[in-house]
């Protein structure tokens, strides 16, 4: 069973010789249309979807064993994406317990549990968007029709209209030149029909683990998928993402815990509204559960899971427009905000999007005298005068403010 999941897995990340484009992610399905409004909102539309409590924030992993529940739960994880070969009673018994929730397949042991707060969301085939294998090991067809997902869409919320529907896509998200479409590279315009047949709309795109020079070490390619997933989305989609935090499948690259902590912050500044993580490995050995061998990336993503939940109330609240500028030093290294209000404080969250150094100034609208600021989780108080702040970033770096003093509104 693990050889031929590693298999299926290998397969969709690498489509060069042994390896080709496409098979086993997954992807979700729901139930009703998705209202416009604030994160929590949209999931309060579903009587058995996550949480729509301001306080909680998704944070997912992909395609792991319920047995690894606890420590993933420890981890600041609270939500599991597909279930291998799943969902079995055995595996939705082993999640509860825990108190985690799942989006997974609807087969027949998920029907019989419609009524089980466990299942939080439904899912399609994964990737879609890609370049499908045919029977045989034949080759390759063409992606599936996006009107095939909107029909399986209309047959899952028929079945339970009580959750979303999620789709996870592929990297022809982020980038156009995405080979692994085949008949289909190139062609955009195909992603606002698929997200006809989602509520929540993913994808994943890993730049470190990348093996082409158009995409590898170039972080930003996140974004600009999150950024693409919001505008086609039209606002009436829930966006969420996937993030790299292991060795994948070359020897050579792996992401470091700060690259994991610039691209789930620049997923969130840009849109997202959910995380999956991607921690299997291939080589030089299989490791479902990577994360755990890696006691320097898994503490990292502990603190950012634990952060990120802390600061859910706020990234839960309306993006305030406007309220701020940046400017930053150096012209090669943008440096990108999201401003956000919440319990009498405005948020600032910054990310440096290049991997080099560069001085931000960043200057709040209509603010007058000064302001308390605290950079969250450095132990640094920096000064703003009259609503300017200049703060050095590192290659990468991700700092978060909290101003305490009471601003004008923009």
């Amino acid at each position: 069973m693990i050889t031929n999941l590693a298999e299926r897995l290998v397969r969709r990340l690498w489509p060069d010789g042994f390896v080709s484009v496409v098979v086993a992610f997954i992807t979700l399905a729901a139930a009703a249309p998705a209202p416009v409004g604030l994160p929590p909102a949209f999931y309060a539309a579903w009587r058995n979807g996550p949480s729509a409590d301001p306080n909680f924030f998704p944070i997912a992993v992909w395609l792991q064993d319920p047995k690894n529940a606890d420590r993933y739960k420890t981890a600041g994880f609270n939500t599991y994406v597909g279930l291998w070969e799943g969902p079995t009673e055995e595996q939705l018994a082993t999640l509860k317990k825990f108190g985690l929730r799942v989006i997974c397949e609807q087969n027949a042991v998920a029907l019989r549990h419609l009524d089980d707060p466990t299942i939080c969301a439904w899912m399609h085939g994964d990737e879609p968007d890609n370049a499908q294998e045919l029977p045989d090991k034949q080759g390759y067809g063409p992606p599936v029709a996006p009107e095939k997902i909107t029909a399986d869409y209309d047959r899952i919320k028929q079945a339970d209209p009580s959750r979303p529907v999620m789709l996870n896509l592929g990297q022809g998200v982020a980038w156009d030149g995405w080979y692994g479409r085949g008949v289909r590279s190139n062609h955009p315009e195909d992603y606002p029909l698929y997200l006809k047949g989602a509520d929540i709309a993913s994808f994943d795109i890993y730049p470190v683990n990348h093996d082409r020079a158009e995409i590898a070490n170039k972080l930003w390619f996140v974004a600009h998928g999150v950024d693409r997933l919001v505008d086609w989305g039209a606002d009436k989609k829930i966006t969420w993402n996937c993030i790299e935090c292991t060795r994948i499948g070359d020897v050579d690259r792996k992401p470091t815990p700060a690259q994991v902590k610039a691209e789930v912050w620049m997923s969130l500044i840009h849109g997202s509204q959910g995380l999956i993580y991607f921690v299997h490995q291939f080589k030089p050995t299989f490791r479902e559960a990577a994360l755990f061998d890696d006691a320097a990336m898994l503490a990292g993503v502990t603190v950012l899971n634990k952060q990120i939940q802390s600061l859910a109330p706020a990234l839960n609240s309306p993006t305030v427009h406007g309220a701020a500028t940046v400017k930053s030093s150096n012209p090669d290294v943008p440096v990108d905000i999201l401003v956000k209000r919440e319990g009498g404080a405005t948020y600032i969250f910054a990310v440096a999007m290049r991997d080099a150094e560069t001085v931000a100034t960043i200057t709040l609208t209509n603010a007058a005298g000064s302001q308390k600021v605290e950079v969250l989780g450095e132990g640094r108080a920096p000064e703003m005068t009259t609503g300017v702040l200049s703060d050095q970033f590192a290659p990468w770096a991700v700092h978060l403010y909290r101003i305490t003093d009471p601003l004008a509104k923009p």
